[in-house]
């Protein structure tokens, strides 16, 4: 592992998904689980989001596409907290949730928009 990296990973980690959550995940992890979150949060996280060819906002509306195409809808709730606090508004993530019913199908699309909603109830009454 490369220390400077996860380091940075870490830290884009931390503050796209909320300090209480990361810290939460890597305090849980184990034996079994521990390598994967050293994993995403160097290599996604550090060697990849760390990147200065995409603005945060830009990978938050890409992930939340993604996510929906891949019906990942624990992961999705969570990229939808991180690109608010990115800067996204409701509306581009809207904008993003139309498209994906296009080029993902419908059924995708009212579960992420679905699961938006929740998150932004959840934020809101936070």
């Amino acid at each position: 592992m490369d220390k400077d990296t996860f380091d940075k990973g870490l830290e884009i980690r931390r503050s796209v998904l909320g300090r209480e959550h990361v810290d939460r995940s890597l305090a849980q992890a184990d034996d079994f689980n521990k390598p994967m979150q050293e994993l995403v949060t160097e290599y996604c996280w550090g060697a990849v989001w760390g990147r200065e060819g995409l603005p945060k906002k830009t990978r938050s509306l890409i992930n939340l596409a993604m996510l929906t195409a891949l019906n990942r809808s624990h992961e999705f709730k969570l990229h939808v907290r991180g690109a608010l606090n990115n800067g996204c508004t409701k509306e581009e993530i809207q904008e993003v949730l139309l498209q994906t019913a296009i080029y993902c199908g419908v059924p995708a699309a009212i579960s992420a928009f679905r699961d938006a909603r929740e998150v932004f109830a959840a934020m809101e009454s936070e």
